[in-house]
């Protein structure tokens, strides 16, 4: 195991110390067990949540954001009576301070805190483990100055006003060259993470964590010495850049690419890089300087502490915008990260080829040499198509056929461990994508259309909803549940869909209309309690029948174009029936097509006689006899 990972790392000399490191004998039995192009087999049974912290939880108001802190996010200036939001503000009424800037709302909304941190969750992982998930994907938590995280100051620290001591941890961070990995020191805020890594481990819980290797932030200590000494820095083979300021003239020549030409977020630089097109995968490497210490940070967060062991560190990376990125690059990645950690999952974010109407094919990332699993937003788009009847709607025959095209072009393995994701931070929550009818991710908050529906959905939503997570919990794949979709949250697109999670003990005001919207409304947001068991119950159906998270899955016709059927089968155990009545009113099937109904998982136990009635949009789960 040193050859081999002294193999990976020769192009790295940063981080060539890793190489001497012994290989502990667990870990050498681990790597036998999985093979190098299997994702393991606890991500193949992940219930996820995915949390935005910011958004999560404020457990600790003594380290919340300050103007210092924020410095460098927006290149819209900071009034200087910028104040944190209080948890409970109205979403759409802008703060005294931002009404003074004369920006609108969604301006002045990236300038909005909140003081999520990682004791608010750490505070809540009882409720997590209550909900029933067993793996948590936390959105970047990395040093930086947005509220988002994706443009990183440091990769290798938590965020300061994620942890209890924000001055004292850039105090440490300066004393650091973060060039040099040997410099670098544990924050407090280093420290509560790794606290919060453990405390999950020990509920038998897995733990993930994005980071966007394309791309940093302009406060980026790299970017920040390159942009002072120009050609002359000694970062300067680190980003894409086109041209380096003159000194002898009076104007700054100076410019960089930036993430799809935004300029707070200037891309790294690739190296090798042949035929790339937006939406396709493409070869190409990143540069070896910065590739080095992206190779540093990711061993600095697998194993914290350097004994071999994981109890303190990641199980696996989210890797945003991947396409942005060649595959000579994440091949060398997965080698690397498999030779430190051979159970190690990584994710990747492969999203539009032309929006809003095409996905990008996954397969050059699903060979079995990138990443284990993708976002799986090619399951839920043409499931919302037919459970919600959407304007790009698919019949019960499309849908089949659709899902069939996107499951079975990949090996039974990498099926299992696909994440299915109705929502994240990047779309529209849930409950807003099911209330309106248009396609996905498309016109999907005011500004871009004013009668797109922003309040509380109607009961004939919620009924749909709750059919659909009936097939996401047992259809293949790892469902995927965006915080807050389960207390009954909803939002448009970015950012109405990272709102404050509405916690029970938090007194919300009421929620008014946008000003970009024909709508007008009023409503209180509050916890859904009865949403909340629903999620439990379907998250505890998964868990105890094993067949619906190993098993196959085969479509089974019902003779009537408005009831969904399928069955999950493994290892000789009675097969698992889902029947799902996808309309707004009663059906009536043949029991004769189901065989011998056995033991009710889910659902109304049917009446005796011949046929089965199904209420709208009821469901049923059983095993077979």
């Amino acid at each position: 195991m040193r050859v081999k990972l002294l193999f990976y790392l020769v192009s790295f000399s940063s981080i060539a110390f890793f190489a001497c490191q012994s290989m502990p004998e667990n870990k050498k039995e681990t790597e036998a067990t999985l093979p190098f192009n299997e994702p393991p087999k606890w991500a193949r049974e992940a219930i996820w949540y995915q949390i935005f912290v910011e958004r999560f939880r404020n457990g600790d108001p003594a380290n919340d954001p300050t103007l210092q802190t924020i410095e460098g996010a927006l290149f819209d200036k900071m009034p200087q009576d910028w104040a944190i939001t209080p948890w409970s503000h109205n979403w759409y009424a802008q703060e005294d301070w931002a009404k003074k800037t004369g920006l609108d709302f969604y301006r002045t909304i990236q300038m909005r805190r909140y003081g999520g941190d990682l004791q608010g969750v750490l505070d809540k992982l009882d409720y997590l483990e209550d909900l029933g998930v067993n793996a948590i994907y936390l959105n970047p938590i990395n040093d930086a100055p947005s509220l988002h995280k994706y443009d990183a100051r440091n990769y290798h620290h938590i965020d300061v006003t994620f942890g209890p001591d924000p001055k004292g941890d850039m105090e440490k961070m300066a004393t650091e060259d973060p060039g040099d990995s040997a410099t670098w020191v544990w924050t407090a805020a280093d420290e509560l993470f790794i606290k919060l890594v453990k405390e999950i481990h020990r509920r038998g819980m897995r733990i993930i964590l994005d980071f966007s290797w394309n791309h940093t932030g302009t406060q980026f200590w790299a970017f920040k010495d390159l942009v002072k000494n120009q050609d002359k820095s000694k970062y300067k083979n680190w980003y894409e850049i086109q041209t380096f300021d003159n000194p002898a003239t009076s104007e700054n020549e100076f410019d960089y690419h930036g993430w799809v030409g935004i300029k707070s977020l200037p891309e790294i630089k690739k190296t090798d890089v042949v035929n790339r097109r937006p939406g396709h995968a493409y070869e190409g490497n990143i540069h070896d300087d910065p590739k080095a210490h992206i190779f540093a940070v990711s061993h600095r967060w697998m194993d914290p502490n350097g004994d071999g062991k994981f109890d303190d560190g990641m199980d696996g990376f989210r890797l945003d915008v991947a396409e942005h990125i060649g595959l000579g690059f994440w091949r060398d990645y997965r080698k690397f990260v498999r030779a430190v950690n051979p159970e190690f999952f990584l994710v990747g974010e492969n999203w539009w080829q032309t929006w809003p109407d095409t996905l990008m094919d996954t397969r050059p990332w699903l060979a079995g040499d990138v990443f284990d699993a993708v976002m799986h937003y090619h399951w839920y788009k043409p499931a919302r198509g037919f459970f919600n009847q959407t304007d790009d709607k698919l019949n019960k025959t499309e849908f089949q056929d659709s899902m069939k095209g996107v499951f079975e072009k990949y090996p039974f393995y990498t099926q299992q461990a696909l994440m299915n994701l109705a929502a994240s931070h990047d779309s529209p929550r849930l409950a807003t994508s099911f209330f309106n009818k248009g396609k996905y991710k498309f016109h999907s908050k005011p500004p871009e259309n004013p009668d797109y529906r922003t309040d509380r959905p109607d009961e004939a939503t919620w009924q749909r909803i709750r059919l659909f997570l009936l097939h996401q919990f047992t259809f293949i794949g790892s469902p995927h549940i965006w915080n807050g979709d389960e207390m009954g949250m909803w939002g448009a697109d970015d950012p109405d869909n990272r709102k404050p999670l509405m916690w029970p003990d938090i007194d919300f005001e009421t929620e008014t209309k946008c000003d970009f919207s024909k709508l007008d409304y009023e409503v209180k947001p509050a916890f859904n309690r009865e949403f909340f068991e629903y999620y439990k119950s379907l998250a505890g159906l998964r868990k105890n029948n094993p067949a619906l998270v190993h098993g196959t899955f085969e479509f089974v016709e019902s003779g009537n174009a408005n009831v969904l059927i399928y069955k999950r089968m493994w290892e000789g155990n009675p097969a698992i029936f889902v029947v799902l009545n996808n309309s707004a009113e009663s059906q009536i099937l043949e029991k004769s097509r189901l065989g011998k109904i056995g033991k009710i998982l889910f659902g109304n136990k049917p009446a005796d006689g011949e046929n089965l009635t199904l209420a709208a949009f009821e469901g049923l789960v059983f095993s077979a006899e």
